[in-house]
């Protein structure tokens, strides 16, 4: 997605995470935006947001304009999200007005115009001095109008005069049939179409979001996910990354000495990316707590996602081994994210990701393991995924790791999210479970370390009270 450097247009900026990335700045400044789409898919919200975002952070006070719900509907339903309607309305950054229509009051006065609307909009616009508003829906506005050429030449003449009253407006709109709105015009006369969708596949709901246009500047033009929580709506432009990131020549150990050693460097790089595979029982989370304790011990923060264990389980467990975790999460240097896969979908799990790298800015990211994700969609689907997140932590300079249950045999690395992350991440690490001599043997083998030598000996470990345990002999 490039940026035109000579772009002359002005942007409102949204106050909606990714959005303004998407959109290379924002709204069009002064000029109406259409949001539409199918019930429940937040267009109500994106507006909501748009406005209280503009009131709080930039200072521009706002007006909502309701043809469906009153404003004590609208200031309950928004105070779960943090927007608080009525302070707004007391500092007079505000003005929120619900417009009834009644179809057939409508019908009784004969023919019908927006005259009325325009004096009542007009009359709150100047109240608060709004820079922003919000009509919420444009159905309701024209459910009583059968004269389909009275009803277009209505909607221009509505669109026109809040371009000249030089406000930025969104216009949320129901989606029609056989067009990005019920009337088909919207669409037209609009400087910006965003269409939101609401779909469910395999029992898993997912929104989505597409720039249908916008007139006079550069857009991303791809569907993007966006969740809504109870900070409201965030986007995140995953299919815009680039391969533009630095790379650190900083040494940061694994958390073991033994395996440090096996590096030329004595460890591997800041901000790298490190793949353990193998089957069940190969000690592949207990790598992982010693990777989390060593950024623990480098009072760095770390962010654990867990898609197998529960916390308490995970403490428990390695706490018989040694490695007491509990300390970590007391200092609130490590922050453990567990949940099912079949939570969300796999765009849902980035996003999450994501949010969470925002808010506890981690250096440290460990994800047990991403395996897990091939139950919620397909190779195609998982690989994406895996490429947009690891892109993610690379550009934000996080040090990864990521671990995958591999199987025995002849394809044990044919999987997707081996195939996706081997050939991405700068060190991959093989774990075997063997039996010699009627023993059970533990082994480690660097498939690759980027930038580095490193050892080609097949180490054999034990798991001690202490964590793992390197011997002396290795198999080569």
């Amino acid at each position: 997605m490039a940026k035109n450097k000579k772009e002359a247009l002005l942007k409102t900026p949204t106050g909606i995470n990714g959005l303004d990335e998407i959109t290379n700045g924002g709204f069009p400044k002064g000029r109406p935006v259409l949001i539409c789409g199918s019930a429940g898919c937040g267009k109500t919200l994106f507006a909501t947001q748009f406005l209280v975002k503009g009131i709080t952070e930039y200072n521009e006070p706002g007006v909502f304009m309701s043809f469906e719900e009153s404003a004590s509907d609208l200031t309950q339903n928004f105070n779960s999200l943090g927007f608080d309607f009525e302070k707004l309305k007391a500092d007079k950054k505000l003005y929120v007005d619900h417009v009834r229509i009644e179809r057939s009051e409508i019908e009784e006065t004969g023919e019908y115009d927006l005259e009325g609307l325009f004096i009542r909009l007009n009359y709150a616009i100047d109240t608060v001095g709004a820079k922003r508003v919000v009509l919420d829906t444009l159905e309701s506005l024209f459910s009583g109008m059968e004269n389909m050429a009275l009803l277009r030449s209505e909607i221009r003449r509505l669109f026109t005069w809040l371009k000249e009253k030089g406000v930025t407006a969104i216009i949320t709109g129901e989606r029609g049939e056989s067009s990005l709105t019920r009337q088909g015009l919207e669409e037209y006369v609009s400087d910006c179409v965003i269409l939101l969708d609401f779909r469910v596949i395999e029992q898993i709901a997912t929104r989505r979001l597409r720039i249908v246009k916008y007139r006079g500047s550069t857009h991303g033009t791809n569907e993007y996910p966006f969740i809504i929580d109870e900070d409201g709506i965030s986007v995140l432009p995953v299919t815009s990354l680039k391969l533009d990131y630095k790379s650190s020549t900083e040494i940061i150990s694994t958390g073991l000495a033994a395996l440090d050693n096996a590096f030329s460097t004595g460890g591997i790089y800041c901000g790298s990316s490190t793949l353990l595979t193998g089957q069940a029982g190969t000690s592949k989370t207990i790598l992982a707590a010693h990777f989390a304790m060593s950024s623990y011990k480098r009072k760095e923060s770390t962010l654990y996602f867990s898609f197998e264990e529960s916390p308490d389980q995970l403490l428990r467990n390695m706490a018989t081994i040694g490695i007491d975790l509990k300390q970590a999460i007391k200092s609130k240097l490590l922050h453990i994210q567990a949940s099912r896969p079949s939570l969300q979908g796999l765009e849902m799990h980035l996003l999450v990701f994501n949010k969470l790298l925002e808010e506890l800015k981690p250096r440290t990211v460990i994800i047990d393991p991403i395996s897990s994700l091939i139950t919620i969609g397909n190779n195609n689907e998982v690989r994406a995924m895996l490429v947009r997140l690891m892109d993610t932590l690379k550009m934000k300079q996080i040090n990864a790791l990521f671990t995958s249950l591999t199987h025995d045999g002849p394809s044990e690395y044919n999987n997707p999210t081996v195939d996706a992350v081997s050939s991405l991440a700068d060190t991959w690490i093989d774990l075997k479970n063997e039996e010699r001599n009627n023993e059970r043997v533990r082994s480690l083998l660097i498939v690759k370390s980027r930038g580095m030598g490193h050892s080609n000996n097949q180490q054999d470990f034990t798991i001690t009270d202490k964590g793992i345990n390197f011997t002396t002999s290795n198999k080569k």
